[in-house]
């Protein structure tokens, strides 16, 4: 999905209804702009035209505060009614004790930006990188970490298609683990991606699940980001949004 694809959302945000079995919403949020009023709340020493980026405890705290409007605005409460627990594995999810809506979500940030997955009875996993962003040794890295086919695939590559592959390859893998719940750690190696950029993403092979029975699907929220959505449903369809501060509406 390129960036006109994502449909401009503008604060505040009404009430919205959520995705449908088999839909999944994604939400892509430049913090940068959008926590700017918040600023006041996070350092009352700053204004909203302050151009210093955010610090990063300013981050993690509008990383919280947007996730948790989303989440209220398809609930039906306001934010700070959420109820977040985590896995053991460090996976978040709805207190399913005080919220009865199989509402399923995931984050990924990078920068200052954020990428938001939310699928109705469905787990679903997002992952965001720079485009630019380069792995020291890419090739070594799948060899450790990647299935045997996958590494196979990349080894093939020059250096011109290497970083692109290797990178759209992660963002891949790494949705399909943030989906499952299990982590990183030892399970890159359980499925095989495509890592061809002539073919579209998809699932090859999974050790627990048939491959037909994942989708995947890559993003380009803009020019300088890739994000990647995977949820283990045969057929998925994905909104796109793209949340802006009210002021920037006329302007994007």
């Amino acid at each position: 999905m390129e960036p006109t694809d994502f449909t401009v959302r503008s604060m505040p945000l009404d009430r919205l209804k959520p995705p449908a079995v088999g839909v999944a919403d994604v939400w892509y949020l430049d913090l940068g702009a959008l926590a700017r009023p918040l600023r006041g709340a996070l350092d009352g020493h700053v204004g909203y035209d302050d151009p210093a980026p955010l610090t990063s405890g300013q981050l993690r705290f509008a990383r919280r505060f947007y996730l948790r409007l989303l989440l209220g605005a398809y609930l039906g409460l306001p934010g700070k009614s959420i109820r977040i627990n985590r896995s053991h594995r460090g996976k978040p999810s709805l207190d399913a004790s005080a919220h009865q809506e199989d509402l399923h979500f995931s984050m990924a940030k990078s920068e200052d930006r954020l990428l938001l997955g939310f699928a109705t009875r469905c787990h679903v996993g997002v992952d965001l990188e720079p485009v630019h962003r380069r792995a020291y040794d890419p090739l070594g890295v799948a060899r450790r970490y990647f299935s045997r086919a996958e590494f196979a695939a990349l080894a093939k590559l020059g250096p011109a298609e290497l970083d692109a592959a290797f990178l759209r390859t992660w963002a891949c893998k790494e949705a399909v683990v943030k989906s499952s719940g299990y982590g990183i750690a030892n399970q890159l190696c359980r499925f095989t991606v495509e890592t061809s950029l002539d073919r579209p993403v998809a699932m090859l092979a999974a050790d627990d699940v048939p491959a037909g029975d994942w989708s995947l699907a890559l993003l380009r929220p803009d020019e300088d980001f890739l994000g990647a959505l995977a949820a283990p449903a045969a057929e998925l369809r994905i909104r796109a949004f793209r949340l802006l501060p009210a002021e920037m509406t006329r302007d994007a």
